[in-house]
Parts: structure tokens; C-alpha cells; sequence
């Protein structure tokens, strides 16, 4: 793919009313529309208060102006950049202007994807563009802008140095067989080179699970029967009152969805209707959602009254409807009415805590045990990760552990480094089909 010859104009900053918008133009021969716009020549990198001119000669606006020659512009091209007053009105009428002078306006993402074209960033700084505007946590605003800066980026690209500097021995053993061999290539210590490699790699693959999490955030489901307290942990949780609560069963009848952050952490909290024998179709058609749910849940909380000392679970046979891979926690609310404190029982493999949604007892250690469970650890150097990358991350590794299974066959072993090698750097887009950076891009702003 290779960039657009047109220009392209778009308004850069957010839609509604403001102090400041942005029109953005990006192209070639842009000193022609900037001359039509301000009725002067501007001078490159240098900030002009100017009027914003329409055909007529008529005062569109009031701003400042700003000129930037290629390749020394966020696309790489040249860019015009018009700041006015921020209304939307004004806005729409400077961009009308440009496109009148020929622009065009600009498709989503179309901005940076110039600039990954231009090899002004590479396609994970791209992408961290994006998960930064994204951000809905100070802690993923962090780590979108380490993308940003390249640092996910060098992971990858010393580790594809690594392997180019294995293919390179291996090759060259194949090209050389009467001179090299297996024994050459343990003296040059390639096998111990290829367990750094992996190592480092793995280090990269748990680093970006823990950015996928912050950039997506967890489901987790609160599932019970009627009047465990799931309305009133899930308002307890977000530290407001979200849910009804009320004592009557099945008052809850449909999903409701909460996003919070623990720690910085995103999650996406749903409290769904209670699970119990009915014959109410309103409150079956919740039970079947909560299902639904279950299904896509990333932690499920199953809730029983502790003060009844009588798990519902066993019961609504909750367990068995659980898929193995979910991972569950025991929640036993009510400690308050139980006599009991807040603590954590480890009864076999499954976990169990005893809280008060009331009075609070024991929910910090929930909120702990939550995010534990979730897998995160709350390491530093966190990589804002998204489904590609773990994608391409795992098939790296599953090439590299072959490569290291093939010692009597070299042939394999090299094809297995090339392959890894080759996964890696669709990461980063050295090699990406056209089609999924199109994907990619279309998921951004208009003006971005």
C-alpha cells in the first residue's frame, strides 16, 4: 500500500463547542491552499495569527496558521494546520473551504495512516496512537504512550535481531555442510542463544497480556439466587447505587452493566437477574442472559448468603453449567447477619471469601482477589497488547519451540526461525497484508 496522492483535510479536534478547533489539511503543494486561506505566504514551523478568508474575500474566521514542509510533519507530507475559534459552525466552514480548494476529506485514521506509510512511526505506534486516545485509565494512557514512543516496538525488533543472528548461523551451516555442523553450531552457542530468545519472548507475551487487560478490560459476572446481595456488592463495588435494591425476588430482571476501575484496572461489572425455578417469562428471559454472560465471562462471582450457611449452587446446579476453562470465585456476602469475619478459605482448587456488601467488610480483599484472578500483576514496562498481537506473539513461540525440537533436521529449523521471524514482523508492519491495515485504521478518528 502506498499513500494517497490527494490532499486530505478533516477537523482534528472533538465534535461540540470548545475554545479552540483544529482544521487539519495533509498533501502536497499545500501553500497554495494556505495562501487562498490566509491571503499570504506563510513561513514553515512559524505560527501566524491570520484571518481565515472565504472565496469572496470575506473574514471566515480568526486564527492561527501553521505550515509544515515535508518530511518534517506528523504524515510526513506537507500539513496545514488551522486553529480557530471552536465552534462547530466555524469549524464545518473552514474545512468546506479547503475541500472547495481541492482537499478531500480525509477517511478515519487516514492522518496516521499516512504516517505509518511514510515510515514517520511503524504500525504499533500507529495502533498506540489510537489506545491512547482510547485510555480510560491513567495506568493505560501510560503504557498507550510507551507504544507511542516505540518501546513495545524494540522489544520486538531485538528479538527478530536475535533470530536473524540464529538464521545466519543455521543458514550457513546448510550452505556448508562439510565445514560446519551440529558440533559448530553448540560451539557458537546458538541453542543457548535460542532459550534467551524464548525467554525474552515469553517475557513480551506476559507483559502484553497484562496491556490486553488494560486496554479491554474483564468481564466479570455476579451470578446467584435471588437476594444474595448481588445488586448490593455490584453498587458497593462502583461506589455508588447503580443497581435497585430491593428485598423482593427477582427485582433484578435484566443484565446490568457497570465499567470501574480497581487500581486503574478496567473492568466491566455485570450483575444479572437471579437464578431460581419461575414461571414469570420476563424473569426467564433474564435467567437466559445471565447465561449468555456466564458464557463470555472472564471471572464469574458466585454469590450466596452467608447467613443462610446454605450455598445456592448446589442446588441450581450453577457449577455444572459453568464452562472448566472460566475461572470462579466463591463469594459468601452477609457476613454482617452471619457472625462470621471477612476472610479467604481455600477448599481444594476453588477459592472462597466471606464479605459484607453493607458494611464493607472484606471487599478490599475481593477487589484484591479479583484482579488476581484475572491475571494481572501489576508489573511495570505493561505493553498496550490487542488480540493481533497476542495472535502473532503465541505463533512465534509455538516456531520457536519447534526450531528447537529439529537439531537433527536443519532444513526445518531454519523454515521454523523464518516463520518466526516473519510472524514477528507483522507486528510491527514491516510485512502486513493491505487488508487488515485498513482494519486497523478505519477503527480511528476522522481528524487522527
Amino acid at each position: 500500500m502506498t499513500p494517497s496522492p490527494d490532499n486530505i483535510a478533516a477537523i482534528a479536534t472533538a465534535p461540540g463547542r470548545g475554545g479552540i478547533g483544529v482544521v487539519r489539511v495533509s498533501g502536497r503543494d499545500l501553500m497554495d491552499i494556505a495562501s487562498a486561506l490566509t491571503g499570504r505566504k506563510l513561513t514553515p514551523r512559524l505560527a501566524t495569527y491570520t484571518d481565515f478568508l472565504a472565496q469572496n474575500g470575506d473574514i471566515l474566521d480568526q486564527g492561527i496558521a501553521l505550515f509544515f514542509v515535508a518530511p518534517h510533519s506528523y504524515t510526513g507530507e506537507e500539513v496545514l494546520e488551522l486553529q480557530g475559534h471552536g465552534g462547530p459552525a466555524v469549524l464545518q466552514t473552514i474545512l468546506q473551504r479547503c475541500l472547495e480548494l481541492g482537499a478531500r476529506l480525509a477517511q478515519p485514521g487516514e492522518f496516521t495512516q499516512r504516517a505509518f506509510l511514510n515510515d514517520k512511526i511503524d504500525l504499533l505506534q500507529a495502533e498506540g496512537v489510537a489506545d491512547l486516545i482510547d485510555a480510560t485509565s491513567q495506568q493505560a494512557a501510560r503504557s498507550a504512550v510507551r507504544s507511542l514512543q516505540g518501546d513495545f516496538s524494540s522489544a520486538i525488533n531485538s528479538v527478530v535481531s536475535g533470530l536473524i543472528n540464529l538464521r545466519i548461523l543455521v543458514e550457513a551451516t546448510l550452505d556448508f555442510p562439510e565445514e560446519e555442523g551440529v558440533d559448530t553450531l553448540e560451539q557458537n552457542g546458538l541453542f543457548a542463544k535460542l532459550a534467551t530468545i524464548q525467554t525474552e519472548l515469553g517475557r513480551i507475551v506476559e507483559l502484553s497480556k497484562q496491556g490486553q487487560i488494560l486496554r479491554e478490560g474483564a468481564q466479570i459476572v455476579l451470578v446467584g439466587a435471588p437476594n444474595v446481595g448481588k445488586s448490593s456488592l455490584l453498587n458497593r463495588l462502583a461506589g455508588e447505587e447503580i443497581a435497585l435494591v430491593s428485598e423482593i425476588p427477582g427485582t433484578t430482571r435484566d443484565a446490568i452493566r457497570q465499567e470501574l476501575q480497581i487500581k486503574g484496572v478496567p473492568l466491566h461489572i455485570i450483575d444479572t437477574a437471579g437464578l431460581r425455578e419461575t414461571n414469570d417469562v420476563v424473569e426467564l428471559m433474564g435467567i437466559a442472559r445471565t447465561q449468555q454472560n456466564i458464557e463470555r465471562a472472564d471471572l464469574v462471582l458466585l454469590l450466596s448468603d452467608a447467613s443462610t450457611f446454605k450455598p445456592f449452587w448446589d442446588e441450581a446446579n450453577v457449577i455444572a453449567r459453568l464452562s472448566p476453562s472460566i475461572p470462579r470465585l466463591f463469594v459468601h456476602n452477609k457476613i454482617d447477619l452471619s457472625g462470621r469475619f471477612d476472610q479467604e478459605v481455600v477448599q481444594g482448587s476453588t477459592n472462597h471469601l466471606y464479605v459484607s456488601a453493607k458494611t464493607g467488610d472484606g471487599i478490599d480483599s475481593l477487589r484484591e482477589k479479583i484482579l488476581e484472578m484475572i491475571g494481572w500483576h501489576n508489573e511495570s514496562g505493561v505493553f498496550m497488547a490487542r488480540a493481533r498481537h497476542l495472535s502473532s506473539l503465541s505463533q512465534a513461540s509455538k516456531h520457536l519451540s519447534a526450531a528447537a525440537l529439529q537439531l537433527g533436521a536443519l532444513e526445518l529449523m531454519a523454515e521454523e526461525l523464518r516463520l518466526a521471524q516473519l510472524t514477528l514482523n507483522q507486528i510491527t508492519g514491516e510485512f502486513v497484508a493491505d487488508d487488515l491495515l485498513g482494519e486497523i485504521f478505519s477503527r480511528f478518528c476522522i481528524g487522527k
